[in-house]
Formats: structure tokens, C-alpha cells, sequence
């Protein structure tokens, strides 16, 4: 099987299977595929914890199983493993903290010009590009 690998092609692919993800899960949960929330509803046992589990093993799967059939399409994490692992956590008790989360705004409620959502996906993205930029200055990232 044959795989476009430009950063444009495979940037559109994920788009497009997030978006499907978060449609299916709207459609068929009546809920916002916010995965913050979703993880978050698992670990406190919602009532709707089962459904909320299923799509998280769902993600987990999909991603193991084009890793397996695509591996080239998979960069290796310049950083350490633990580094990386942290720097997710990090990301994730900051979200729920915030009651939100990018998949949540950027996805979702962007998608449904929600100006709450616009300003957290605007927030995201700036933070991001000042955290690369000091790292890349300070830490001498690459």
C-alpha cells in the first residue's frame, strides 16, 4: 500500500479521522468528544464511564494498529520517553483544570464557531508556539 507522507496530506488525514472520531461520538453520545473530559469521566467512574473507555480503547487501537501497518508515518519523540509522558500529563491536569481541552475547543466548538472555543484554540496555539520558541532559544531543542 502506497502512503503519501508530505507533512500537508498526512496533517489533512488526522484532521479529517478527528473529525469523524468527534462526529460519531456526538452523534451517536450526544456529547462533545473532549478527551480530557473523556478521560476524566473514566477515572471518576461516570455513569457513562463504559462508552467513554470503548473510545478511548478505540483511539489507543487505531494508533497501534497504523503503527503496525504504516510504521514510517511514525516519528520517534526527539525528547526522552519519560520527558514526552510528562509533558502529556502535564497537558491533561492543565485542560481538565481549566474545564477544557483541544480536542474539545479546537475540534468541536470551533467547529460550531463557539467565539469560547475560538479564544481557547487561539490560546493553545499561542502558548505552543511560545513554548517552542523558548525551548528552541533557552533549551537548545531542535
Amino acid at each position: 500500500m502506497m502512503f503519501h507522507t508530505t507533512n500537508a496530506v498526512l496533517g489533512l488525514a488526522g484532521g479529517a479521522l478527528i473529525g469523524v472520531a468527534a462526529a460519531l461520538y456526538l452523534a451517536t453520545h450526544g456529547r462533545i468528544a473532549g478527551i480530557s473530559g473523556i478521560v476524566s469521566g473514566v477515572l471518576e467512574r461516570a455513569a457513562d464511564w463504559r462508552p467513554r473507555l470503548a473510545f478511548i480503547v478505540g483511539l489507543a487501537a487505531t494508533g497501534a494498529l497504523l503503527a503496525l501497518a504504516a510504521p514510517t508515518l511514525f516519528e520517534r519523540p526527539t525528547s526522552s520517553l519519560p520527558i514526552v509522558a510528562g509533558a502529556g500529563l502535564l497537558v491533561g491536569f492543565g485542560t481538565r483544570l481549566s474545564n477544557g481541552c483541544t480536542s474539545g475547543h479546537g475540534v468541536c466548538g470551533t467547529s460550531r464557531l463557539s467565539l469560547r472555543s475560538i479564544a481557547a484554540t487561539l490560546t493553545f496555539i499561542a502558548t505552543g508556539a511560545i513554548t517552542v520558541a523558548v525551548t528552541h532559544r533557552v533549551g537548545g531543542a531542535q
